[in-house]
């Protein structure tokens, strides 16, 4: 099995109901098993400013498939929740991410991994730091713990904890 991390995020309500029901489309999958799933977080937007604040989670999880069919998987549970591409960095009900795939380099028109600016951003960096702290992001050998400390407060202040205790692990 493969281990991949992936970034889950929507700002579009009900957020929480987006965010359990990409989790439970996953866990149904009988090719993945979810290992841990960070807290969520709440996030001011980035790059598109005039839009709501995201909810924001990482979830590490074991996996048969490939790279690309983890990939096609994600696409399919954004299109079966209702995603449409309208804005880039535009609202969403759902976008789920790569961000480390079984710790491989790669680059295509399709998929880079490990994804590209995670490393610039805290809200996939505060909850990644929460499961996976060591993580070896890049093969010069920065960890998760690294990056963020390379991060900005700016950067840090607008990724809170969120409160509402409605999404449960199973």
């Amino acid at each position: 099995m493969k281990t991949a991390y992936i970034a889950l995020g929507t700002n579009i309500e009900p957020r929480e109901e987006y965010l359990t029901s990409a989790l439970e489309i996953l866990r149904k999958d009988n090719k993945i098993h979810i290992n841990q799933q960070s807290s969520i977080y709440e996030t001011a937007p980035v790059g598109y400013a005039d839009q709501a604040d995201f909810l924001n989670m990482v979830i590490e999880l074991e996996t048969f498939l490939s790279a690309f069919d983890l990939l096609e998987l994600c696409q399919t549970i954004e299109r079966q929740l209702g995603r449409k591409k309208l804005i880039r960095f535009g609202p969403r009900t759902i976008d789920l991410d790569i961000l480390v795939y079984n710790q491989e380099n790669r680059k295509t028109d399709v998929l880079t991994i490990p994804h590209p600016r995670m490393h610039e951003r805290a809200f996939v960096l505060i909850p990644l730091h929460e499961i996976a702290p060591g993580l070896l992001l890049y093969k010069g050998g920065k960890t998760v713990s690294d990056c963020i400390k390379a991060l900005s407060e700016s950067d840090i202040k607008d990724v809170t904890r969120w409160t509402n205790k409605g999404l449960a692990e199973e």
